[in-house]
């Protein structure tokens, strides 16, 4: 072009391209390392997809397009397989009790698995419906009404009082020692209507999801080996799993911005002992004042 005396100006314009277009010469980047990242990433938790791959990709200052996380995701055959999941009648509808702020509505319902021996184990999982936080994934052999009441009677020490709790109509939440006891506690009941699981979603999703990741991927050998498994992942589900309803940030980030956006400081929330230092029996009440001092001092405040 340019040897027949037309300039790259011209020559464009009669080729109907930009000359940025024209002028454009590829860089090609080593993008080894993240590679290498996301297929940690997906190592890590198989059960993730490329979404939360490229949000934490993005959480942690790699500059990097949705679009090309996708198509490593592709290339590198890291695709989760999906379970079809069947319509419903009642999708979408609103939820009796709307959460507005955290311990506003509280959520509980068992889940069932069992151990290699053949042993059943039931979980007693309990979700703070605003923030998405698991607060509590009990695991025992058996959980009668009697085990469901001092579980919550130590996270109301710890947590402070709900205002609602909701849960199916199961015989462990609808037992009259349990409704007299959250009666006197001032935490008013939200049960569910038979057959409508949908007004339970947070406590739904929070099931599916343990049961994906954490459930089905392991094998349990005892009633200590789950405990230690299941408390682990509701610590990552707590403050490391990208939540996509609430802006791609953990459940206690969450808490966190909406605490000090609207209260200032956080100076009420009783902090909890971290998980290296759980205890194998969850409600040694004893255990936890050693651990966490600071509760001592904050529980005529929480009682009253």
């Amino acid at each position: 072009m340019l040897d027949k005396g037309i300039s790259r100006r011209r020559g464009c314009q009669l080729a109907c391209i930009s000359r940025s277009s024209f002028a454009y010469r590829p860089v090609i980047k080593d993008d080894t390392d993240m590679i290498e990242k996301i297929k940690t990433f997906s190592k890590a938790h198989p059960r993730e997809g490329s979404i939360k791959a490229y949000k934490n990709l993005r959480r942690d200052g790699i500059v990097v397009n949705h679009k090309k996380v996708e198509r490593i995701w592709r290339e590198n055959n890291l695709s989760v397989v999906v379970k079809r999941r069947q319509r419903r009648r009642g999708k979408g509808l609103e939820r009796p009790v709307r959460p507005l702020y955290p311990n506003h509505v509280w959520t509980y319902d068992f889940m069932e698995d069992s151990c290699v021996n053949g042993r059943k184990l039931r979980i007693l999982n309990i979700v703070d419906e605003f923030s998405r936080e698991c607060i509590e994934s009990y695991v025992d052999h058996s959980i009668p009404a009697k085990k469901v009441l001092e579980v919550l009677e130590f996270l109301f020490i710890v947590h402070g009082r709900p205002d609602f709790i909701r849960s199916d109509n199961g015989p462990e939440f609808v037992a009259k020692s349990v409704q007299q006891w959250l009666n006197e506690q001032g935490t008013k009941t939200a049960y569910i209507e038979p057959g409508k699981p949908w007004q339970n979603g947070i406590g739904e999703s929070y099931n599916s999801r343990l049961r994906d990741e954490c459930l089905n991927m392991e094998l349990f050998y005892g009633l200590k080996d789950s405990r230690v498994i299941i408390e682990d992942y509701r610590w990552y589900y707590n403050g490391e799993r990208l939540h996509g309803g609430l802006g791609y940030v953990p459940p206690l980030e969450f808490k966190k911005q909406w605490l000090a956006k609207h209260e200032g400081n956080e100076s009420g929330a009783l902090p909890l002992p971290p998980p290296s230092s759980q205890p194998n029996n969850q409600y040694e009440f004893d255990f936890v004042i050693d651990c966490v001092p600071e509760v001592c001092c904050n529980l005529e405040k929480v009682l009253t």
